[in-house]
């Protein structure tokens, strides 16, 4: 058989490798962390820490550079990041856009946190703005409920219960229901950081910064590019308003 025969046969059952984003859509990426419950409960604080939001925040930055994303949202170990439609990254392979995702975002949890970790990545794609105010609108919702059902479980935990009893106690309890056991062991969930609630974004933004020409000896103002990390999120329309803005910007 030819070589070069042999070599398009083989390249032909390379179906996915063929895929990629329609020109125009709206693009994110959403990396998760594989196996995360037996390292976050082995190393860190419940139901939240810090020191773990941290990282996240440093691995969110890392795939927003990466990626020359417009907007990056994280909550858990989730991080969700938007691509300009214009974006050509990797020829808009659905092959090449996963893959590197989830290596950016292992290499960049691994080197923070010193401890092997792992990501895996999925695409959404949207037609317009709308759909991507939508689509942070509904991961919002997800940190919500996850924090609030988080706070419970541990709680609970907390009070002596082993993990089938706690499971139990939440199973088929309402929202108002979860606010009262919380609020009977002292916590009121709406006092809790907003950024356990409503998750943390991250977005570039322009300023201006003030230096001085030693040729002109004259002060002057240039305009630079830095990037925004947000712990105090809005919610519902206000948080759709910043994402419909920030999606939309030039910067």
């Amino acid at each position: 058989m030819d070589v070069k025969e042999f070599e398009a046969r083989q390249r032909a059952r390379e179906y996915f490798h063929s895929l990629s984003v329609l020109p125009g859509a709206w693009t994110v990426i959403r990396v998760d962390g594989r196996g995360f419950s037996r390292l976050t409960e082995q190393r860190f604080d419940k139901p939240f820490d810090a020191r773990f939001c941290d990282l996240m925040v440093v691995t969110a930055q890392a795939l927003l550079t990466e990626l020359g994303g417009r907007y990056a949202y994280t909550e858990s170990d989730e991080i969700s990041v938007l691509l300009d439609p214009a974006s050509d990254l990797f020829g808009r392979g659905v092959e090449k856009l996963v893959s590197i995702s989830a290596g950016v975002a292992s290499a960049a949890f691994t080197h923070a946190a010193t401890e092997p970790a792992h990501f895996d990545a999925r695409l959404w794609v949207g037609v317009g703005v709308e759909d991507v105010a939508d689509y942070f609108s509904w991961r919002q919702s997800d940190a919500t409920r996850s924090a609030l059902n988080g706070w419970c479980y541990w709680t609970l935990r907390k009070d002596g219960q082993s993990p089938r009893q706690a499971n139990r106690t939440l199973d088929g309890a309402g929202t108002s229901d979860k606010n009262e056991l919380l609020y009977r062991h002292g916590i009121n969930f709406n006092d809790l950081p907003t950024w356990q609630r409503r998750g943390i974004g991250l977005w570039w933004e322009t300023y201006e910064h003030q230096g001085f020409d030693p040729v002109r000896a004259t002060p002057v103002t240039t305009t630079r590019r830095r990037m925004k990390t947000e712990r105090e999120l809005p919610m519902k329309d206000a948080y759709r308003q910043l994402i419909t803005a920030v999606a939309t910007s030039r910067n």
